[in-house]
């Protein structure tokens, strides 16, 4: 192959990877031979991929090319041959010792003969020189670096571990200037060509027969080259440059002052840094000649996660493998944390959820917050003080649309999108989730006044932004409606309405250069444009990163544009774009695998660049792709954390759990907090003596923090300072709250049982369903959280999924937002076998894979192994008799399974090989429950003859078993199964009777602590912990629910059917037969119904939890007795 093909092979490896095709990457790089990709070669070791690490390896080397493959070959095939003995997988050890192993007996016999022998070993560590192999982890790491001297040493490698150093995107520049020059050669070239297509060459037809203007006497277009001529190509970007000193592309341009521009030899970015060319790729440019290569149009784009060579949780170009980007290595970049404010020092209690945080840009101690029930607050961040609380209602409701007026009456909840200050902190924006904008004016301390109200946009406004076209100060917002539009801040009077984009648009960055004003929008099929303020559309349309939620911000001074994208995937992206080119410059990487909700982000001071994500706070130097640095702000954030930096990027604000807001600091911040703490403490002792501060002390205290700041205090702002507790009271906020659960639970007296009666104390949702259902007997979240899969007694599974939407960013499930009865576009239904037996009498189970793609199930008849996408039934196995009554996946192999049976017996199942490994007996009943500890390899069980036994998950020996302690005098019903399931500290397990809840101890099996129902009160029919195993849910056949503190197993909450069934509902015996924990939210659980409604059920967003902790006996959890007395027990336990 030639030269000029083996570098096209490595364009095209390049642009497969940006377009994220990493199954094809792989494909082209083993076939060809020309790079071997060693990262992704050490993540399919990794994952123990054999036949995937052996078929890539293939396409470089042979086993017998030389010493160095060899050696290759045979470490692979032994580390699997040890990985099936550790595993005790005898007949998979010899199907690899026979296939894999033998070939190398030819060259060492001996060898091959001590590897045989370890067959004979019940453990191969006995052997001496493998007694130090530790965990098939540890193994495969060791192994691994063995590997990598070889291949690096291999002269079959040389030449292929490095990918060669080219530019972004060069197959398309390539393109680029292809058809730059075809469009250069057209007889009629239009000043807009609209290129569909890279299959033939490019010409402009006349249109209709009208003469095309004339170059010469088109300002937009640039001097043609003389025929037969070669164009200067200049950037090969989609736009030609202008000869003028300060650079700014042509779609930015006005056309009536543009001059005659000349194509020109230099790169768009000459003099002053350029703004986006056309963010690379705009699919008509208006105003300029100059065509590009169409890739919006690709469906592929933005599709997979992971680049070339890559891990998975890493998003790079493929030019940056390992290289750093030249002319950027800055030498502070190792010092860089001590630069960033990570100390926590603040913690304000906000009430409800924070959605969007601004400081003020002259105060910046400053903090405005508007949260998820349209509350807006203005805290002083010095001290701790929240000078202004709001909440949302609308000014002038007779002034407002029909549709909104419609909208409120149905459903009055609203949230806030987007809360931000003018540049000059003299007003301050919020965006609703309900068409309308409120502006108010700020005029120091707590003086707050309303300014604006307008009606902007039919469904949520998703994002608003100040802006100083022709220096006049407007609002910019964008909807739900997929508009732009641009107001005027002074009357609210509409100046421009920009249409264009085909989905609501998700945010806006207005921006300028020299004297050039635009805005960049983004849209929720991951779309970009930019507009001039006029009315000629969009100059650019090109896919972000992720495709899907985007933000774009520039740096502080306005030099460096860069975006934030996830997608629906929750794969997210921060990349740097290159103005001058369109291209993305740089991806970042550091993101967790799949991100928990929208990642959001911001910048500070020309350098860093921070992200919430994966429940901490994530930062980069804007010069470096790697991580810096990641903080947890001490715990208790959120998966995506919202974060909003004050100018001077000295603090940092968080939000974080139980409705509040961390305030983290460098050491500037600190001493700027610390100068308000002294003046503020000096304030408050000079007006201790009188119910409010003398104003001089608050003007004092304002005018020395305002000394602090770098900007100086503005004239009209003197007097704002946030007094620490107007009588004196100095306590940090985020102490409020902790506080009074301490004093409460110091005085038991005054503690009561939470008890929820009605819809408005707490939030439920049924979930709609189109087929009759009887009753729900088996109910589950799935392990990612935005689905719930039930089994219905006719054998049916439903399917409910949540969708990402602008009332539910996280696409989790939720009581607030109905979800989708899902299926696939077959329209066919998971149903399981159900041989000649009555479905409705039969005992239904099922389990779901640890990644959600698979479910395995039963409802008397074989058990079915589905497909969670496509509903497609994989296979079917054991039919009965006996039948299956639970089902359990292994937690460290899914192909291994635990099935329960209705003959009392436990059977270990292999599914790969279809194969019973062992059968348990030691149950008199059917099994009733299944549940496996990792910690401590083992597998208890129950039955429906009450009793729990301990099994070894390594050899399958029953270790301990022991009878439940029924109550005197009360029997089981036939209903009476018995339930266990581990918590989150593997080593404690609830189980669950009729009769009572109980945690035990496994190793001991010994009860630590025993709820028991009253003989007269109605039977428990489920329980479950919370996610977090602090709560356990408990369903009853009275249709109530309890909340327990799993800590002692004392009730804190109970929900009454009243609150979630309707009256009818309520009065016709319908209960809950299963009840399901949220794998994430430990305050959200939900109940499967007798009559085949699924209800999800959370508490009020103001309370945030159910009910609060009863007092604690003797001042410790651990003092609950194993056994309380059945029946009435005082106020620690009330009567149901």
């Amino acid at each position: 192959m030639s030269s000029l093909s083996r570098e096209l092979v490595f364009l095209i490896l390049q642009f497969l990877d940006e377009e994220k095709f990493k199954e094809t990457v792989h494909k082209l790089e083993q076939e060809s031979g020309f790079f071997f990709n060693m990262k992704y070669f050490e993540d399919e070791v990794h994952s123990g991929n054999w036949d995937e690490v052996e078929k890539y390896l293939s396409g470089f080397t042979k086993v017998d090319d030389n010493r160095y493959s060899m050696k290759i070959f045979f470490e692979i095939r032994k580390q699997k041959y040890l990985e099936a003995l550790d595993k005790h997988d005898r007949s998979k050890a010899v199907e690899i010792l026979v296939k894999d192993l033998k070939v190398f007996a030819t060259f060492n016999e001996e060898l091959f003969k001590e590897i045989t022998q370890l067959l004979t070993l019940e453990n191969f560590r006995e052997n001496e020189q493998l007694s130090k192999y530790g965990d098939t982890k540890s193994a495969r790491a060791i192994m691994l670096v063995e590997l990598k001297k070889l291949i690096e040493a291999n002269p079959l490698f040389r030449d292929k571990l490095q990918f060669p150093h080219l530019k972004n995107s060069r197959l398309r520049t390539l393109i680029n200037q292809s058809l730059n020059w075809q469009h250069q050669l057209c007889k009629n070239p239009r000043s807009n060509p609209d290129i569909k297509t890279l299959f033939v060459d490019h010409t402009c037809g006349q249109p209709n027969g009208a003469r095309a203007p004339s170059p010469a006497n088109n300002p937009l277009l640039g001097s043609l080259p003389k025929a037969g001529g070669f164009p200067p190509l200049g950037a090969h970007g989609p736009f030609q440059p202008t000869p003028t000193p300060v650079s700014t592309p042509l779609w930015m341009s006005n056309p009536s002052t543009v001059t005659h521009p000349a194509i020109s030899g230099g790169p768009i970015g000459l003099g002053a840094p350029s703004i986006s060319a056309a963010l690379k790729h705009p699919r008509t440019p208006p105003t300029n000649p100059s065509v590009d290569f169409p890739s919006g149009d690709s469906e592929h784009v933005g599709k997979r996660a992971r680049p070339m060579g890559i891990a998975d949780e890493v998003n790079l170009p493929v030019n940056v493998l390992p290289v750093t980007f030249p002319g950027h290595a800055h030498s502070q970049a190792f010092n860089a944390p001590d630069d960033l404010p990570k100390t926590l020092i603040r913690n304000l209690s906000q009430g409800s959820s924070p959605m969007s945080m601004d400081f003020h840009p002259v105060q910046q101690t400053l903090l405005l917050v508007g949260t998820n029930v349209g509350d807006i607050g203005l805290w002083e961040v010095g001290s701790k003080e929240k000078l202004v609380s709001r909440n949302f209602k609308v000014w002038d409701l007779g002034a407002c649309t029909m549709p909104l007026q419609a909208a409120l009456v149905k459903d009055p909840g609203v949230s806030v999108n987007r809360i931000i200050w003018c540049p000059d902190g003299s007003l301050f924006g919020v965006a609703y989730s309900r068409h309308i904008v409120q502006i108010y004016s700020y005029h120091g301390g707590d003086d707050v006044r309303q300014h604006l109200e307008i009606d902007a946009h039919v469904g949520g406004v998703n994002d608003l932004a100040f802006s100083h076209p022709n220096k006049q100060l407007c609002v910019i917002t964008c909807g739900d409606d997929k508009t732009i539009k641009v107001w005027d801040a002074t009357n609210g009077a509409k100046q421009y309405t920009f249409e264009g984009h085909e989905a609501p648009v998700y945010s806006v960055c207005p921006h300028y250069k020299e004297n050039i004003q635009f805005i960049f929008s983004t849209a929720l099929d991951g779309k970009i444009k930019a507009w001039l303020y006029d009315n000629l559309g969009s100059r650019v349309d090109y896919d972000a990163p992720g495709r899907w939620c985007t933000t774009m911000a520039y740096s502080a001074d306005g030099t460096r544009l860069f975006s934030c994208g996830t997608s629906k995937d929750g794969e997210s992206y921060i990349v740097e774009w290159n103005e001058s080119e369109g291209a993305v410059k740089r991806t970042y990487q550091g993101f967790r695998k799949r991100s928990l909700g929208v990642v959001q982000f911001d910048t500070t001071k020309n350098r860093f660049l921070a992200a919430g994500d994966d429940f901490s706070i994530k930062f980069w130097d804007m010069d470096n792709i790697q991580l810096l640095t990641t903080i947890d702000a001490e715990g208790g954030l959120p998966a995506s954390p919202r974060i909003r930096f004050n100018k001077d990027g000295t603090l940092l604000a968080v939000s974080a759990n139980e409705n509040s807001i961390k305030i983290l600091a460098n050491t500037d911040g600190m001493r700027l907090l610390r100068t308000f703490e002294n003046l503020s403490y000096d304030a408050s002792r000079a007006s201790e003596s009188v119910t409010k501060p003398a104003m001089n002390s608050i003007s004092a205290a304002a005018a020395a923090a305002a000394a602090a700041t770098s900007a100086g205090l503005a004239e009209r702002g003197a007097s704002v300072v946030a007094i620490a507790g107007m009588n004196g009271d100095a306590r940090n906020m985020g102490d409020v709250k902790p506080r009074l659960a301490e004093e409460t639970n110091d005085k038991s007296k005054i503690w009561k049982l939470t008890e929820i009666n009605e819809m408005s104390q707490c939030r439920s949702l049924r979930l709609s369903e189109t087929m009759r259902i009887t009753k729900i007997s088996r109910l589950i979240y799935t392990n990612s959280g935005n689905a719930i899969l039930a089994l219905a007694s006719n054998a049916i599974h439903l399917l409910w999924k949540w969708q990402r939407s602008d009332r539910n960013s996280s696409g989790k499930a939720t009581a607030s937002v109905a979800p989708q009865l899902w299926q696939p576009s077959s329209g066919i239904l998971m149903t399981n076998d159900i041989a000649d037996t009555n479905p409705e009498e039969a005992v239904p189970c099922f389990a779901l894979s640890k990644n959600d793609s698979y479910v395995m199930s039963a409802s008397g008849g074989k058990i079915s192994l589905f497909n969670m996408m496509t509903f497609k039934t994989m296979t079917t196995f054991m039919p009965p008799p006996p039948a299956a009554t639970f089902l359990a996946f292994h937690p460290q192999d899914n192909n291994i399974i635990a099935i329960g049976m209705d003959d009392s017996t436990i059977q270990i199942y292999n599914v790969r090989v279809d194969e019973v490994k062992s059968k348990l007996k030691g149950h008199s009943k059917r099994i009733t429950g299944l549940a496996f500890s990792h910690a401590l390899n083992a597998l208890v069980s129950s039955g429906a003859d009450a009793q729990l036994c301990v099994w070894n998950s390594d050899g399958w020996e029953k270790q301990k078993s022991r009878f439940l302690q029924i109550p005197a005098g009360r029997t089981s019903t036939g209903q009476s199964d018995t339930r266990v399931q581990f918590h989150l500290d593997q080593t404690h397990f609830l189980v669950v009777h009729e009769t009572q809840l109980a945690i035990y101890e496994t190793t001991k099996l010994e009860c630590a602590k025993q709820w028991v129902q009253r003989e007269a009160a109605a039977p428990i029919s489920h329980a479950t912990f919370s996610c977090d195993s602090q709560l356990v849910y408990a369903s009853f056949l009275d249709a109530t629910v309890c909340v327990f503190s799993a800590a002692n197993l004392r009730l804190r909450c109970r929900i009454n059917p009243t609150s979630y069934l309707s009256a009818s509902v309520s009065n016709s015996n319908v209960h809950p037969l299963v009840i399901a924990a949220h794998p994430h939210d430990p305050n959200q659980f939900a109940l499967g119904l007798s009559d085949g409604g699924v209800h999800v059920l959370e508490p009020l967003e103001s309370e945030g939890k159910w009910g609060v902790p009863p007092p604690v006996e003797n001042g410790s959890a651990s003092s609950v007795p194993a056994t309380p007395s059945v029946g009435p027990s005082g106020s620690d336990q009330p009567q149901r």
